[in-house]
């Protein structure tokens, strides 16, 4: 796969899972896929098929791994935040944005911590370039999603 992709810096590179419906027969498990998407490129520049939803974590590296990631912005859901998905981000030289949910409290914590840290910084070193909050309801519960980007 690594020969065929194009290098992608300066690309977001958008990593999730899908099952694929309607498919299975009777008895059979759905088809699932984890893909990496070239958002500028308008393409797939990958998949890894997975048992199910639950294998995700480990199709990921893999699809990480086969891509050549130099400066690109790879952006994933939570499972993006597990401890051996994240550092692969960097170790292939890209840049990640990743969702971090109310279920990774220690993170959460930790990310919280930083951020009021910052925003105490003199504004020579820390500035809130943008900062962005939406909340949704829908498929019985309330979602607060909230976008906070530094340059520092």
């Amino acid at each position: 796969m690594r020969g065929l992709c194009p290098a992608l810096a300066g690309q977001v590179v958008a990593i999730d899972g899908k099952t694929v419906r309607g498919l299975p027969q009777r008895g059979e498990r759905a088809l699932h896929l984890v893909s990496a998407y070239g958002s500028g490129l308008g393409m797939v520049l990958g998949q890894v098929r997975t048992a199910q939803k639950s294998n995700e974590m480990t199709a990921i590296p893999a699809l990480l791994d086969a891509l050549r990631l130099k400066g690109a912005i790879v952006t994933m859901d939570a499972m993006g935040c597990q401890r051996y998905i994240a550092p692969r981000i960097g170790a292939a030289g890209a840049h990640d944005v990743l969702a971090v949910k109310e279920n990774q409290p220690t993170l959460l914590a930790r990310l919280r911590h930083a951020f009021d840290a910052l925003g105490r910084l003199p504004e020579i070193f820390c500035d809130i370039t943008s900062e962005h909050c939406e909340v949704e309801k829908g498929h019985g519960r309330i979602e607060t999603r909230r976008c906070t980007a530094l340059t520092l």
